[in-house]
């Protein structure tokens, strides 16, 4: 698991096709790596959770399988590309984003960057299938950073960014580029649940009802 707070900058050294997936060298900060990594963690690449198979003084080497080369931004990456890394969590990480899997639902496109007084305002356009999981002021990863939505229309939805945080992370959202999204997988559990419903019906589990009506009356929707 994984908050969205970016803990290092990374630079892609090298990507390598093996069979249908990849195996990716990436050079970091030793501060990162040394007393802090060993081999076999998970570490979020732009938000891709990837495990370490080697380990270096600045760096480290993981594998992608298929599915993660092919639903992520890895496919269109080259050497040098940036990126914001950050360590799986502990029991005593502070939740300073939101609960996030490493796991890409899908591949965003910025559409616009510009500059409100001192922040930024940052357009996405989301694939059409991810678009009833993003709703105003919910949680969204973009390349690994847990950011608030600010805005929705339709398949498009709108970030504000201030500039500390844009001097913090690898990703600088220029309009074209493509980026990594995960929604919030708390929405995904609760689309589980209601489809396994008939739109009235109850899931019942030690005395507890929940119901569409229910969920609305208290705020789900």
């Amino acid at each position: 698991m994984f908050t969205g707070i970016v803990e290092s900058k990374g630079v892609l050294q090298s990507i390598t096709r093996v069979g249908k997936g990849a195996h990716v060298r990436v050079r970091t900060s030793p501060d990162f790596i040394q007393g802090r990594v060993r081999l076999g963690d998970s570490i979020a690449n732009n938000g891709v959770c990837l495990t370490a198979t080697q380990l270096y003084d600045d760096g480290f080497e993981a594998d992608l399988s298929f599915e993660s080369f092919s639903l992520t931004c890895f496919q269109y990456y080259t050497p040098g590309q940036s990126l914001n890394l950050e360590l799986a969590c502990t029991p005593n990480t502070r939740l300073g984003g939101h609960i996030m899997q490493g796991h890409v639902d899908g591949i965003g496109t910025v559409l616009e960057r510009y500059r409100v007084d001192e922040a930024y305002n940052i357009w996405i356009k989301a694939p059409e299938e991810l678009k009833r999981y993003i709703a105003h002021k919910g949680s969204i990863a973009v390349d690994g950073v847990s950011l608030t939505v600010n805005e929705v229309r339709d398949c498009d939805f709108r970030l504000t960014l201030i500039p500390h945080t844009l001097q913090e992370i690898a990703t600088t959202f220029q309009p074209g580029s493509k980026v990594n999204l995960e929604v919030d997988v708390l929405a995904r559990y609760l689309e589980r649940l209601l489809q396994s419903q008939s739109p009235n019906k109850a899931v019942t589990e030690g005395g507890s009802r929940v119901t569409l009506e229910s969920l609305q009356q208290n705020g789900f929707f």
